[in-house]
């Protein structure tokens, strides 16, 4: 278990998990955290993340950074999406077992589940069946990383441990019409939709799909229980314990943003995988549950996006 003055390295610090992790750990007393921007330290590059690890020497890594982005995305990109989180996992996981960690936690995902498979998913789920073709280049990627850890554990002993979070959303996450999941991307929508008076916002796909949503900060407070208190080769699911489908999802946040106009779905775009709600008793055992429920998380997501994402615009 790292003690307060354990030298932790997150990386990807800046982005949505890795924020929320650094708060949770300085907010319960860890003063030592090693903290590098992707203009510090490019994770893809080999040699330089050799000489980080050779100079820091962290004690526990938390691999958090990754190439991350929705439906469009990953079907724009698959190249970036597989190549550079390959070479991110390949790099961190070797570096930090050379150069001595004591613990590494990983952070897959939950889209590396088959497309179909029985709900709520349990982590025996794993490479049971075909992925989703909207996102498989990057869940072939995450699955590798998965599959680096358990390989270093079973060949050099390294205690490798794996989180498979589910969709998350909260301060510090993606909110372009690019790259951004689903979650924000609506509040974005919905935000732009009613500052224009639009009559109605369009969104993509039947409305039907079911997704399992977890504030960013509640995935922070399953790394600690991990770090702390768990060491196996199972990857472990880490969700809010239910789902909502995206239809529902879409009125939500359209009453949370005050959005009073018509929501269409259009079918001729991809819904992605039909249903995904993880099964989490191998982390409840640990101790560990959600305590953020979903409307009171939108409505934090959109203050912070209002307030750091949405300057430009006159406040609502």
């Amino acid at each position: 278990m790292p003690g307060p003055d354990s030298r932790i390295y997150v990386a990807g610090h800046t982005g949505l998990a890795g924020s929320a992790i650094c708060r949770r750990l300085e907010a319960v007393g860890y003063r030592n955290l090693i903290l590098r921007t992707h203009a510090d330290l490019d994770l893809t590059d080999e040699r330089a993340v050799e000489r980080f690890f050779a100079a820091e020497r962290p004690s526990h890594v938390i691999l958090a950074a990754a190439k991350v982005g929705g439906i469009a995305a990953n079907a724009a990109f698959p190249t970036e999406f597989l190549s550079v989180n390959l070479r991110i996992a390949a790099n961190v996981i070797d570096s930090a077992w050379r150069h001595g960690a004591a613990k590494l936690l990983y952070l897959a995902s939950s889209c590396i589940y088959p497309r179909l498979t029985p709900q709520p998913i349990r982590e025996e789920a794993l490479l049971t069946g075909a992925l989703e073709p909207t996102n498989e280049a990057y869940a072939i990627a995450k699955i590798a990383g998965l599959k680096l850890c358990q390989a270093y554990r079973r060949q050099y002993g390294f205690d490798a441990i794996v989180a498979m979070p589910t969709n998350l959303y909260g301060p510090h996450d993606r909110f372009d019409a690019e790259s951004s999941h689903v979650l924000p991307a609506l509040l974005r929508r919905f935000y732009e939709a009613k500052l224009t008076g639009a009559e109605s916002v369009t969104v993509w796909g039947s409305g039907s799909p079911r997704r399992d949503f977890l504030h960013a900060d509640d995935l922070a407070a399953a790394c600690l229980a991990l770090l702390r208190g768990y060491s196996g080769e199972m990857p472990v699911n880490i969700g809010s314990g239910g789902d909502i489908a995206i239809r529902d999802l879409a009125q939500l946040i359209a009453a949370v943003v005050g959005y009073r106009g018509a929501i269409n779905f259009d079918p001729s775009r991809p819904d992605g995988t039909p249903e995904k709600r993880l099964d989490i008793s191998r982390i409840a055992a640990l101790g560990w549950h959600p305590s953020i429920d979903l409307h009171r998380g939108i409505e934090d997501t959109y203050r912070w996006y209002r307030e750091n994402c949405a300057r430009e615009t006159a406040a609502v």
